[in-house]
């Protein structure tokens, strides 16, 4: 039979449209997950209540100068280079990034000051001047130790869904090998971070420095597992500058969304989720009552929110999630201002952290513990304007400057003292304590006329709901914090799904951004395999209870 003279029937049938995703937070994990999505065909609606991208991300204005008022350290780049790299686009070309050679500056007082360096032999070098050869030997073996613990834990764990302590083993014995098994039996899960240090280093001031690693997850060293020694290998690897601040990341990362197809709705806040007859999330009510449907919702906010209810009982009471949720992180006090730095004295790096005694490290953890503010807290300076190396001033008199001292959350599931909100005498003996922290290792500031803005843990409460302030999710203390207190992104709701620093992997920017990966391949996997692609076009809606109605 000839080609040409093949005829086919074709069958009437109904266009099909390609499913749609809501997404709920323009956070880190939010906006990389719909940027994959848009990707790969889906449609994405991003809704956010703020008027910028950027969740914890953000800007803050001062006068004339704009601050970064959330991260500030860029660590794990190969996450972002493999993302636009997926979305054909180059990192590069979005933004303008600078790797430091000084990993941060510490300090102790006016004459004990230490440098970090990306270079391992620098560092070296530093801590036999700082502490003695036999220290530095020790800081090496530390080092190999925290890169092997990365190693272990990189794929099978952090670019994984969240595992059980039978499926990590799995993973590490079919990527690794027998070989790899062995490294997770000595990554000491079950010893605290605290506690494994004490093997490295007898300089308690380098125990005290390592410790402080603990708090970018938001917890106590004195809690916290040894695994967390992993931080410090990935802050080695690299630490990088953004050009224009941390929040170009957010901004770079919208544009690209909005080449794949995106569509962002700011000033939007969500009121509910709605489910379906079916028992599945199918849409959100928004505060103005408007209903948008979907075949899959993504939230990235915090997760409580859903265990809490704010989002709706319909959905509280199908996620079952446990009624006394874990105890939450750190929460923080910052200043943000402009000031002059005076000549002579101590002479910042982009990252600098000012220590008190190491003897009154433990009082500061036990204070915010129970609900209260340390009486000597440890002093984090980010000076926006310098640059990661020790090329000296910037050329501006006026330098923006953020100060942080950590501080406890307002979350119920804390100390019972801490679910109220700081009172301002409480904040202003702190502000002083930190000031005469900074004074003590020389570092003198002259203010601008504008004055300092300090966020509170009530102001992160009331920006991100349901956190009681707390920045970084659930705390990770003890060895089942990694496999249990946070929820993995595809919920047992079908339709739901998560993102964020409070889902696993855990917080971070470049764990908020795997968070997203592994949402978005989780719903394009959901909609495949369900085959719901051609959506119901008779526009109806559905309610909080699950009844369509038009």
């Amino acid at each position: 039979m000839e080609i040409a003279s093949m005829r086919v029937n074709a069958l009437p049938c109904t266009p099909l449209r390609p499913p749609r995703v809501l997404v709920v937070g323009a956070g880190i994990g939010g906006l990389t997950a719909a940027a994959l999505m848009a990707r790969s065909g889906i449609e994405v609606q991003l809704l956010e209540r703020a008027a910028a991208p950027g969740g914890k991300m953000r800007q803050i204005e001062l006068g004339p100068q704009s601050l970064d008022g959330g991260p500030t350290v860029l660590t794990m780049r190969w996450v972002f280079d493999a993302l636009f790299e997926h979305l054909g686009l180059s990192l590069d070309q979005h933004l303008s990034l600078r790797r430091c050679s000084v990993l941060a500056r510490h300090a102790w007082g006016p004459d004990q000051r230490l440098d970090l360096s990306a270079d391992l032999e620098t560092s070296v070098a530093a801590i036999a001047e700082f502490s003695g050869a036999a220290e530095a030997q020790r800081y090496r073996a530390f080092c190999e130790r925290a890169g092997a613990v990365y190693q272990t834990l990189d794929r099978p764990f952090m670019q994984s869904s969240r595992p059980t302590p039978g499926s990590l083993a799995w993973r590490v014995l079919r990527q690794q090998g027998p070989s790899g098994l062995r490294q997770l039996l000595r990554i000491s899960p079950f010893t605290s971070l605290w506690t494994a240090l004490g093997r490295y280093f007898h300089d308690p001031r380098l125990r005290q420095l390592f410790g402080r690693y603990a708090t970018y997850c938001g917890s106590s060293p004195f809690e916290a597992p040894a695994t967390l020694m992993l931080v410090a290998h990935v802050e080695r690897e690299a630490v990088w500058q953004i050009e224009g601040g941390m929040y170009r990341l957010a901004q770079a990362l919208a544009a690209a969304g909005r080449q794949q197809g995106v569509s962002y709705r700011y000033g939007c806040e969500v009121r509910q989720l709605l489910m379906r007859a079916d028992g599945g999330v199918g849409g959100v009510e928004l505060q103005d009552g408007e209903r948008l449907s979907a075949d899959a919702v993504l939230f990235n906010g915090d997760a409580q929110a859903l265990a809490s209810g704010l989002l709706g009982r319909p959905v509280q009471q199908a996620l079952s999630l446990p009624a006394i949720p874990p105890p939450r992180s750190l929460s923080a006090l910052t200043w943000h201002l402009l000031a002059e730095v005076e000549a002579g004295g101590f002479e910042l790096s982009h990252h600098n952290v000012f220590f008190g005694p190491a003897e009154h490290y433990r009082a500061e953890f036990d204070a915010i513990a129970q609900g209260h503010l340390p009486g000597t807290p440890t002093v984090y300076v980010c000076a926006q304007d310098r640059a990661g190396d020790a090329s000296g001033r910037p050329p501006q008199r006026a330098e923006r400057l953020m100060c942080l001292v950590n501080a406890p959350a307002m979350a119920p599931a804390m100390a019972p003292a801490s679910a109220r909100a700081l009172t301002e005498p409480e904040i202003a003996r702190c502000q002083q304590a930190m000031w005469d922290q900074l004074g003590r290792a020389g570092l003198r500031l002259k203010p601008s006329p504008h004055a300092p803005l300090c966020t509170r843990p009530q102001d992160f409460a009331q920006r991100f709901p349901a956190t009681g302030g707390a920045l970084y999710g659930p705390a990770s203390q003890g060895w089942r914090a990694s496999f249990f207190a946070r929820p993995d992104g595809r919920t047992r709701v079908p339709g739901l799904f998560l993102a964020g620093g409070s889902v696993h992997p855990g917080p971070g920017v470049p764990m908020a951004a795997l968070s997203g990966q592994r949402a978005a391949e989780q719903i394009c996997a959901a909609l495949h395999s369900t085959r719901r692609w051609a959506r119901a076009t008779d526009g109806a809606l559905l309610t909080p209870g699950g009844i369509s109605t038009r």
